[in-house]
């Protein structure tokens, strides 16, 4: 993997060369892979992003996932038992959110600016489906964050951009087994002096393949014979242990 992630940010680094004073501002960047592709036994991943600038500066990268609705609960005690007493749900929740950067983000950029761009998990924009009280979303907003970090969908810090010499970089970027499918945009920006002088964008599909996705897609064909299969496979289930257990 080193290997070939060197090889490839030596091709970027060319390539950049070539295009010469047309990009003074320049950055090329890409992904070891486009696609992420869910199997069965799918335990996780790593994707290397590489790239290379014309000069000096700073690097941001931002991964996020296709967005969701997400639900919030708190538990309470009623009548001395524990339950669900109230909940919060946001809309347009992005399924996964990660930062890597070469310095600390309050280094490189203004709040203000880091606002604008989201970058920063205290940036993320997370409206709700219902108009609520500021004190409310301010309570269950940091709720729903902990929440994807604990999943593993969200970093629970800002992840390394490692620059090899002053113009090539790389990062790592770690997708779980529970990584939800869809499109995903890779956002890397160039700073200087306290402003982004460039960007660029890139595309990342997670989709299922194989056995697995078929699974997927007649779940979502048919609902209701899916749930029937999966009823009786459980009680098979049942029965072969039971039937085991008494021959014991």
């Amino acid at each position: 993997m080193r290997t070939t992630a060197l090889a490839a940010l030596g091709i970027v680094a060319a390539l950049l060369a070539i295009a010469g004073p047309a990009r003074a501002q320049g950055l090329v960047a890409d992904l070891s892979s486009h696609l992420i592709a869910i199997t069965t036994g799918f335990v996780g991943t790593d994707v290397v992003l590489f790239g290379a600038t014309d000069g000096a500066g700073d690097v941001v990268v931002v991964v996020r996932g296709p967005e969701q609705e997400a639900t919030v609960r708190r538990r309470g005690r009623v009548a001395g038992i524990w339950m669900n007493v109230e909940g919060v749900t946001f809309e347009n929740v992005p399924s996964f959110f990660v930062v890597a950067a070469n310095r600390p983000l309050d280094q490189m950029l203004p709040a203000a600016e880091r606002a604008r761009l989201e970058i920063g998990y205290e940036h993320v924009r997370l409206t709700t489906a219902r108009a609520i009280d500021p004190a409310r979303l301010a309570e269950f907003r940091p709720a729903l964050i902990r929440e994807k970090q604990e999943d593993g969908l969200y970093g629970r810090e800002v992840g390394q951009v490692v620059f090899l010499g002053e113009k090539l970089f790389r990062t790592n970027v770690h997708f779980p087994s529970n990584v939800a499918t869809g499109l995903y945009t890779v956002s890397v920006f160039l700073v200087r002096d306290g402003q982004i002088v460039n960007a660029q964008t890139t595309p990342l599909v997670v989709s299922k393949t194989g056995f697995s996705a078929e699974i997927f897609d007649f779940s979502q064909r048919e609902s209701f014979y899916y749930g029937l299969l999966a009823v009786l496979a459980a009680v098979f289930a049942g029965w072969t242990a039971a039937a085991m257990f008494r021959r014991a």
